[in-house]
């Protein structure tokens, strides 16, 4: 699980002595962390993409599931709630959801109550595909924590925890896409 840093990509310490150079004012222990957090989590994205491609799907239709099972059963949302809990604009959840329909993952159906209404409705196929990346993730999750004991676990869970609240408490509109990032 040690392999050395692509030749493109400098160590995390040669990256901070850059900036160090460059920034005189520069926290080391603080660069280490959030910089060691960003490839982290560029990482497990680039390592969850590959599982879901295995799947014949993206990380973006998985989004879209986990978003539906989140939702408890019937397992279904508008297009437009879909749209905002994904930070999505509507013409790209359209997009999306077209896509799924075809490959039998969703269903677009009108609301029987509200003819106006339409909802996107986890299929049995795409409930099947979304445990299955599940399943996939929990072993990469594993293999990944596997080094870190159970105390350590819950310590590095807390910590992330309140970084998070920071960040959240902070920047409260910035779960999904920002207009100025698309």
């Amino acid at each position: 699980m040690d392999e050395p840093p692509s030749e493109v990509e400098r160590t995390l310490e040669a990256q901070i002595a850059a900036y160090q150079r460059e920034f005189h004012d520069l926290d080391p222990q603080v660069e280490k962390i959030v910089s060691a957090l960003s490839r982290l989590n560029r990482r497990m994205n680039v390592a969850y993409g590959r599982q879901t491609a295995t799947l014949g799907m993206s990380n973006a239709e998985w989004e879209v599931l986990k978003a539906l099972v989140l939702s408890g059963a019937p397992y279904q949302l508008g297009p437009g709630e879909l749209a905002k809990r994904l930070g999505l604009t509507p013409a790209a959840m359209t997009h999306r959801i077209d896509r799924m329909v075809g490959e039998g993952l969703v269903t677009r159906e009108r609301d029987e109550s509200n003819r106006v209404r339409v909802n996107i409705e986890l299929t049995v196929e795409g409930r099947e595909k979304w445990l299955e990346a599940m399943r996939l993730a929990t072993v990469f999750e594993e293999e990944l924590l596997q080094d870190l004991s159970s105390e350590d676990r819950t310590a590095l869970g807390e910590v992330l925890t309140r970084l998070l609240k920071r960040v959240e408490h902070a920047q409260p509109d910035a779960s999904g896409r920002l207009k100025d990032l698309d």
